[in-house]
């Protein structure tokens, strides 16, 4: 596994190519998802005026505008919508992951469809409606991030 990908020792990456955002209350008003995510939960923000819910999180409601924001819990497991892999041409520091699977996830019992990658599975062994389960990485700088992996 790559450093990129939460394995290894640290590649010095410019700035503006990190593919992990900047995760701390001083870079982001979104710090919470981080913060649940480290303690494996997956989160989103849900407009306290309008009750529309939001994938990615926000802090500004762009159905009513309104700034007023609270955190609620996302399922942990969701089924594939789409899936494709990843052969060549990876993002810089995950050349050596190639090839992965990335995929639309719809999120069990919901309308949220995200993006990730989906460890641990080959593409030619998976197909469109295949349970995944929320799998949170830790980075070599104390940053997570998600991803899933087949629910076998």
């Amino acid at each position: 596994m790559s450093p990129a990908a939460g394995g290894g020792a640290s590649i010095p990456l410019p700035f503006a190519l990190d593919f992990y955002p900047l995760e701390s209350p001083e870079y982001t008003r979104i710090h919470p998802f981080f913060e649940n995510l480290k303690k494996g939960k997956l989160t989103t923000t849900r407009c306290a005026k309008c009750s529309t819910v939001h994938w990615q999180p926000r802090v500004v409601c762009p159905k009513c505008n309104a700034d007023e924001m609270e955190w609620i819990d996302l399922p942990q497991e969701g089924e594939l919508f789409a899936f494709t892999a990843v052969m060549a041409g990876a993002p810089l520091g995950f050349e050596k992951d190639v090839p992965f699977v990335t995929g639309l996830v719809r999120l069990k019992g919901t309308d949220i469809l995200l993006t990730s990658r989906i460890d641990d599975a080959r593409y030619e062994d998976m197909t469109i409606g295949d349970r995944v389960r929320l799998k949170v990485i830790h980075l070599s700088d104390g940053r997570v991030w998600f991803r899933f992996t087949p629910a076998r």
